[in-house]
């Protein structure tokens, strides 16, 4: 799949904020490879608090390989011309963030 301005509003719309999709995951979506290769982290699951806790299928893992869905909604505001830094500038936390990326796009 090509990424043009639809998929990638579309894409904007399954960005949480709080989760890390996969290599496969980031194909099946669309990602473009580069930006995966650019974007991929490997996670280590924090115990302190259980959102810092990676689970995958409800099971909790000590790491996991993948890119912040916030990293991608990143990516996508900049394709799509968001100014994402103002959007973004009074949002707290990953998951506000990406919701005031995806206010945005009404403007375009």
């Amino acid at each position: 799949m090509r990424l043009n301005s639809t998929s990638a509003q579309l894409l904007l719309l399954k960005c949480v904020g709080d989760q890390i999709w996969d290599e496969q995951t980031c194909i099946d979506q669309g990602i473009p490879q580069i930006w995966f290769d650019e974007l991929v982290e490997n996670y280590e699951s924090g115990f302190d608090n259980d959102r810092n806790t990676i689970y995958v299928n409800e099971h909790v893992v000590n790491q996991y390989r993948g890119v912040s869905d916030l990293h991608i909604a990143l990516k996508l505001a900049e394709f799509l011309g968001i100014d994402w830094k103002m959007a973004t500038s009074t949002a707290l936390g990953r998951r506000a963030q990406v919701e005031a990326i995806k206010a945005e796009l009404d403007e375009l």
